[in-house]
C-alpha cells in the first residue's frame, strides 16, 4: 500500500502517474490522513506520518521516503532496472527523494500541474 498526503496535489498527482505505470494492478493507494492509512502507519507517530510518502509491505514493514523507492519500483513492469539502482546508492536515492519533496511547488509548476485541480479531486 503506497501512502501519501491528500493535501498535497503535487504528490496526488505523482501516485497517479505510478498507478497508470502499474498495468498489473499490483499497486495500491490511499491517503495517509485515510482510515486505512492511520491503521498502516499506527506504530509511527503522528507527527512523523506526513514527513514523506511510505510504502507498507504485504508482511506489514513500512518503508519511507527514498527507502521505499526500491521496493515500489520492484512491483512496477519494467521497473526491476530501476529497483536495482535505488538499491545500490541508497544515499543517493534518499538525497533525491528529499530534494523533490523540498522542491516539489516548483516541480508543479515546471510540469504544469493545477494544483487546485489536485486539490478538488480529492
Amino acid at each position: 500500500m503506497l501512502l501519501f498526503d491528500a493535501d498535497c496535489g503535487f504528490c496526488r498527482w505523482s501516485v497517479r502517474q505510478i498507478l497508470a505505470w502499474d498495468r498489473r494492478g499490483r499497486v495500491h493507494a490511499a491517503t495517509i490522513q485515510s482510515e486505512e492509512g492511520e491503521r498502516l502507519l499506527a506504530e509511527m507517530p503522528p507527527g512523523r506520518r506526513l514527513e514523506s510518502w511510505h510504502l507498507v509491505t504485504p508482511s506489514g514493514r513500512v518503508l519511507s521516503a527514498g527507502a521505499a523507492a526500491p521496493e515500489l519500483a520492484q512491483l512496477l513492469p519494467g521497473g526491476r532496472p530501476l529497483a536495482g539502482l535505488f538499491r545500490t546508492f541508497p544515499r543517493a536515492t534518499g538525497l533525491a527523494y528529499g530534494w523533490v519533496a523540498a522542491h516539489r511547488g516548483l516541480l508543479a509548476q515546471l510540469l504544469r500541474i493545477d494544483l487546485e485541480r489536485e486539490r478538488r479531486r480529492r
